[in-house]
């Protein structure tokens, strides 16, 4: 069994995933309550799908960008289990978490996280385009998977919208209004389904377990939360 765990934002996660299949996921809106809420939540679903904390083999974390309190919150727990039952340990930039949910497009892909303060997170992406044999060109089993282009960066969601020149897809935590005006932009923005712009723990699960199976791990010792530089980084 894997556990995923995200705490990157208000948006919490938690799911576990078998060896071929999703067991169980839970997402909730946890405002400030990140620190008396997770580890019930993960309690709850290790019941619900009928297995202990001690069957789980590796558990995966969201590692921002996101809330300074809130990454901390997941990254602790998702350690305090690796190192207590001496398993591996997966962290994902939760901006892969919302790209990967995304069916692949020969558009670029502007993948978004509320950052307070009237601010955004946004990473861009782009998808890698499927060969015939199902391999890219260096023989991975990784075509149709969306890379990121450069770091993610702060703006606003005026500014992305007045980036954009070219048409593209946006997908991430964008409240009414947000959509609304970037709706305006109808000729280069593509937004994203509601369905698609909700980071799921699944998703986050499906990508650590691929990186598991490739021996791809992190050491939880060094492993650290992605915050943006001090004068950009996401409040909480």
């Amino acid at each position: 069994m894997l556990l995923a765990i995200d705490t990157s934002t208000a948006q919490v996660g938690v799911a576990l995933m078998g060896a071929d299949q999703l067991v169980v996921e839970s997402t909730w809106s946890s405002k400030v309550h990140h620190t008396v809420e997770l580890v019930p939540a993960i309690a709850e679903i290790l019941a619900r799908g009928g297995t202990s904390i001690q069957q789980v083999e590796a558990v995966a974390v969201a590692v921002g960008p996101g809330s300074f309190t809130a990454l901390r919150v997941g990254l602790a727990v998702a350690k305090g289990i690796a190192v207590a039952l001496k398993i591996p340990i997966i962290g994902v930039p939760t901006l892969d978490v919302l790209a990967a949910a995304q069916p692949p497009s020969a558009l670029p892909l502007a993948a978004v996280l509320q950052a307070g303060r009237n601010r955004i997170a946004v990473g861009w992406y782009k998808s890698k385009p499927e060969a015939e044999d199902g391999l890219d060109a260096a023989g991975d089993e990784d075509a149709n998977k969306w890379l990121p282009q450069g770091e993610p960066q702060i703006t606003t969601i005026e500014l992305l919208a007045k980036s954009i020149g070219r048409p593209s897809i946006v997908a991430g935590e964008l409240d009414d209004v947000d959509r609304q005006r970037l709706a305006r932009k109808r000729v280069n923005v593509q937004l994203a389904p509601l369905n698609r712009c909700v980071r799921r723990p699944s998703v986050l699960a499906e990508i650590a377990v691929e990186r598991l199976r490739a021996g791809n791990l992190d050491d939880p010792a060094t492993l650290a939360p992605i915050y943006l530089h001090s004068a950009e980084a996401v409040a909480a």
